[in-house]
């Protein structure tokens, strides 16, 4: 058993066909096939059978599957940590959902940085759907914003991660003080808004999402009109040409003087969660298991939420970088 046969036969069993892992490795389906004929020979059991243009695993397939993915991360684990051994605190690779790293990450990682010597970090979106399956193999080392999602027919707590919700927010509808609609009193039912412009940053509203869920609570799906970031979409509210569910700290200031106006809309504010997720505390890194940590106490609740609006991650003279979208 080599640890490229394991390489290959994880890759086979997550895309469920020869042909897809021959094309991801960049190698021929009969190179992909030869290793895992050794790997089935050498372990003595089929491992799959063919079926339906694709594998399904036997039992003693899904067996390996969990072990080789977690030996193939490990061994990149290790490659890495050895080829970046000189920088004693590391580089931490994050991934975080489009709306944490607009308005919290780069508060929360200046104040990480700062307090932990030599720490440097890559930050990359990511969707929250891909959340769960980067961690397990290792792209990252820890997701922000978003809670990790199981595939179908799966639960979370089978996926191997240590979710740690840090930072609670609040969505409320918003518009500009100059909007028709700024002027109605009493309680509003969602449904009577649907015929209005709405705005969100460029994931729209995730139905993963507790606003997500909360819209399919009530029975509707308003037609989202996405822009580049949900500082552009506010700015478009705050001009009165719709309405947005704006994160409460982000506009608390532009409430309490008036410039917008929250709308009465039954259910609202919607009430959510951001979390630190790692791979279990026996597979993960020092590194990540501290950013976690840091994550939910006083001093970086307090940067995250402090007034002056969102700020984004690209700042000069920090000492993480961070691609936008991967």
């Amino acid at each position: 058993m080599t640890l490229s046969q394991l390489r290959t036969f994880a890759l086979v069993a997550r895309l469920g066909s020869l042909h897809a892992a021959a094309e991801s490795l960049g190698v021929s389906e009969p190179a992909v096939s030869a290793a895992l004929a050794a790997l089935r020979l050498d372990l003595g059991d089929p491992l799959f059978v063919r079926a339906g243009g694709g594998i399904a695993l036997t039992p003693g397939g899904r067996a390996l599957a969990d072990y080789a993915q977690d030996i193939v991360g490990l061994a990149d684990q290790a490659r890495w940590q050895v080829a970046n051994a000189k920088n004693d605190a590391g580089r931490l690779k994050i991934a975080s959902t489009a709306p944490f790293a607009e308005h919290a990450a780069g508060r929360l990682l200046d104040v990480f940085t700062k307090r932990v010597p030599g720490a440097a970090v890559d930050v990359v979106v990511e969707s929250a759907a891909d959340l769960a399956s980067l961690l397990q193999e290792r792209a990252y080392d820890i997701a922000l914003g978003a809670r990790p999602t199981a595939p179908a027919g799966s639960a979370v707590t089978e996926l191997g991660l240590e979710c740690v919700p840090f930072l609670r927010y609040q969505r409320a509808l918003v518009a500009g003080a100059g909007h028709p609609l700024a002027r109605l009193h009493g309680p509003m039912a969602v449904a009577t808004l649907l015929d209005r412009p709405w705005f969100a940053g460029p994931v729209g509203i995730q139905t993963g999402s507790e606003e997500g869920r909360w819209l399919a609570s009530m029975g509707v799906a308003p037609e989202v009109i996405r822009l580049s970031s949900e500082t552009e979409a506010l700015a478009a509210v705050r001009a009165g040409e719709g309405i947005m569910l704006a994160l409460g700290h982000i506009v608390r200031t532009e409430l309490h003087s008036g410039a917008l106006v929250r709308l009465p809309v039954v259910g609202t504010p919607v009430t959510g969660l951001w979390w630190a997720s790692t791979l279990d505390h026996r597979r993960t890194t020092t590194m990540a298991q501290a950013l976690q940590h840091f994550a939910g106490t006083a001093d970086a609740t307090a940067a995250m939420v402090a007034p002056g609006g969102s700020r984004g991650l690209e700042r000069r003279g920090s000492k993480f970088h961070v691609a936008l979208w991967s």
